[in-house]
């Protein structure tokens, strides 16, 4: 029987933001393919982590912290062969009176601190025989308008540009892709969607039913740092359960014709 090309056993990996919600799924599904998996974020994990998972306090913002992050995981594991930029986000804030320094801070954690952690997961990736995988979590805040969030979708954006640039300059050794994510059920679901009813009825207007798990998203990670993925570089997966059904179809009168 041919070796699973998904055991990633004895592999190295960094998650971003790994500790909690869409970061924690991708974590997982790396630590069950059999790779050892570091995780990041500003505060310590709520619950002890499991075996072949450990954490690093660090916020990505800091240059010397996203150094610090890869230097531990090569202290550690001897190798790094994976980076998830995860760690990202915005509080929702309106567009005509958000200040400079808010659309700064924002743009920083989910474009800047990408590209520098990147830099440096590169430098370690480029002297490996077997060079290395990087994957950007963008999202569809970039690729749709984005109202109360335009600095968080403008970066994500960016942030999809900045994965096929790298593609391009740091090619063959390491690959770069992106996954644009659609709405995610985690922890802080209640915060946007209300309450069980509300999260499924928010659920039920994606094409598939249901909004993603964040181990949907792992899975999709997982698939392009694995060798299946080999010839897969700068390109963008959207993982969004099929979009959002266009708003006009609600407004249009038309009963069941096509439009």
């Amino acid at each position: 029987m041919a070796d699973d090309p998904l055991d990633l056993s004895g592999r190295a990996v960094i998650v971003t933001g790994g500790t909690k919600g869409v970061g924690r799924g991708i974590a997982e599904r790396f630590r069950v393919a059999g790779a050892w998996v570091v995780v990041c974020a500003r505060h310590e994990p709520e619950a002890s982590l499991p075996d072949h998972m450990s954490f690093v306090a660090a916020d990505v913002r800091d240059p010397d912290d996203a150094e610090r992050v890869v230097a531990t995981c090569v202290e550690r594991h001897g190798r790094l062969d994976v980076l998830v930029n995860n760690a990202g986000g915005s509080p929702p804030a309106d567009s005509a009176t958000v200040s400079p320094k808010f659309s700064a801070a924002i743009i920083t954690l989910n474009l800047v601190a990408p590209l520098v952690m990147a830099q440096r997961a590169n430098a370690v990736m480029q002297a490996q025989t077997d060079g290395g995988s990087i994957v950007n979590i963008a999202s569809v805040s970039g690729r749709r308008p984005s109202p109360n969030s335009a600095a968080y979708g403008a970066a994500k954006a960016g942030l999809l540009n900045l994965t096929q640039t790298l593609a391009v300059e740091w090619a063959p050794k390491v690959r770069v892709n992106a996954v644009t994510a659609g709405m995610v059920r985690t922890e802080q679901s209640h915060l946007y969607y209300g309450d069980e009813a509300g999260i499924a009825a928010v659920g039920a207007t994606v094409p598939l039913g249901r909004l993603a798990e964040p181990e949907d998203i792992g899975d999709v990670c997982l698939f392009l740092a694995s060798p299946l993925a080999s010839y897969v570089s700068g390109a963008e997966i959207v993982v969004h359960g099929g979009g959002e059904k266009p708003s006009y179809l609600d407004a249009a009168n038309t009963g069941d014709q096509a439009t």
